[in-house]
């Protein structure tokens, strides 16, 4: 079933290899690196092993019938896939199995994979760009960028490709720009936009509007606390109407409301700090309802903390042709199948236990393959 499901998603890639040198299905290698990534594999040579480790298993699903290519074959093989064909793909498969709820947030951040430069030109690392549903903890799509000073340009095409209908989009400092915020309103989405300096008559403004409320808490705001290890958090969040912008903002597509989050963090042996964080949005907001998308933000973050921790993607030395893009992706669909097996084990065991037991691979690829997240 779930083998059926992958080559329904993924036979659209095409093999670009001449059909009669071919020894090695371009299938059973994408999905044998597909399981060997699920199973902690981090590079050809552990790719094969694993499927050299699990012949028998995959020679029962009728793959590697002729025997197991070398290392250097499965990289020549991953890196020559179109990286726009898996992409597509990929998005394809993620509307089939996840199901936009209304409200939903949907989180943009790019990562760089910092192992990933020419060794003869260190500008050349790629730097990814995800769109993350923070809820069910799923990485929706994802783009390329060549550095992170193109994430302004890149952000919009990703959004073009993803469905964002009813879905509050969150982004960084660097994506409040008019051009994005337009994009996300004429997909169907709605935006909350940090705001920082580089927007500056924009950032004087909301900063402004919130100056009486930085002495004094409004009646209606939200007050989050948190204490664990020596550490407590405060975090009261204000929302109030654009209307209280001074100067005129209707170049911003659909702008309702402005935010403010007032960060207050006092750890054992350290000096305390406050901190205001500033957002615009297309939505009206509650404070409760802002407070809770600007934290659900933060899970992207966690996404790539565990792509570098658990996932070893920092790691990671590929570069050459497509190599290091189309691994990304297969890193990301691993984590995502990863992320809805229900066992309750970290990440780190849930790849382990697939490394020992092929049976615990197949409910991983299940649960990622075929059960649409509800």
């Amino acid at each position: 079933m779930y083998i059926e499901s992958f080559k329904q998603h993924f036979s659209a890639i095409d093999d670009h290899r001449q059909s009669a040198k071919v020894t090695y299905p371009l299938f059973d290698v994408l999905f044998g690196s597909l399981c060997a990534v699920i199973a902690s594999s981090n590079g050809w040579f552990e790719i094969r092993e694993y499927i050299l480790g699990h012949h028998s298993w995959f020679k029962k699903q009728k793959m590697f019938i002729d025997g197991i290519p070398a290392d250097d074959t499965i990289a020549r093989i991953v890196s020559m896939i179109d990286p726009d064909s898996f992409n597509a793909c990929f998005l394809a498969w993620m509307k089939s199995v996840h199901q936009l709820t209304n409200g939903e947030v949907i989180a943009i951040d790019g990562k760089t994979l910092r192992g990933s430069y020419n060794r003869d030109d260190r500008s050349s690392t790629i730097h990814m760009i995800s769109a993350y549903a923070s809820a069910n903890k799923l990485v929706l799509g994802q783009l390329k960028a060549e550095q992170k000073s193109n994430e302004i340009t890149a952000i919009p095409t990703l959004l073009k490709m993803l469905d964002l209908r009813g879905a509050l989009v969150t982004i960084d400092a660097m994506g409040c720009q008019t051009a994005i915020a337009t994009t996300i309103i004429d997909k169907g989405g709605d935006y909350l936009l940090a705001v920082k300096n580089n927007q500056g008559n924009l950032a004087k403004a909301v900063n402004k509007a919130f100056s009486p409320h930085r002495s004094a808490g409004l009646s209606d705001d939200h007050v989050n606390i948190e204490k664990s290890h020596g550490r407590i958090e405060n975090r009261t969040c204000y929302v109030l109407s654009s209307a209280a912008l001074d100067g005129d903002f209707t170049h911003w597509e659909a702008l309702k409301s402005i935010v403010m989050v007032e960060s207050f963090r006092a750890v054992k042996g350290k000096t305390a700090s406050l901190e205001y964080r500033y957002y615009i949005s297309s939505k009206v907001l509650s404070a409760e309802q802002a407070l809770s998308a600007t934290r659900e933000h933060w899970g992207i973050e966690s996404m790539h903390w565990v792509l570098d921790v658990s996932m070893n993607e920092d790691e990671c030395q590929i570069y050459k042709n497509n190599g290091a893009e189309n691994l990304a992706y297969l890193r990301h669909m691993s984590l995502n199948m990863l992320q809805k097996e229900p066992t309750k084990l970290s990440i780190v065991g849930k790849r382990k236990r697939c490394l020992m037991n092929p049976a615990f691979l197949e409910k991983v690829l299940i649960a990622g393959l075929c059960a649409p997240t509800k």
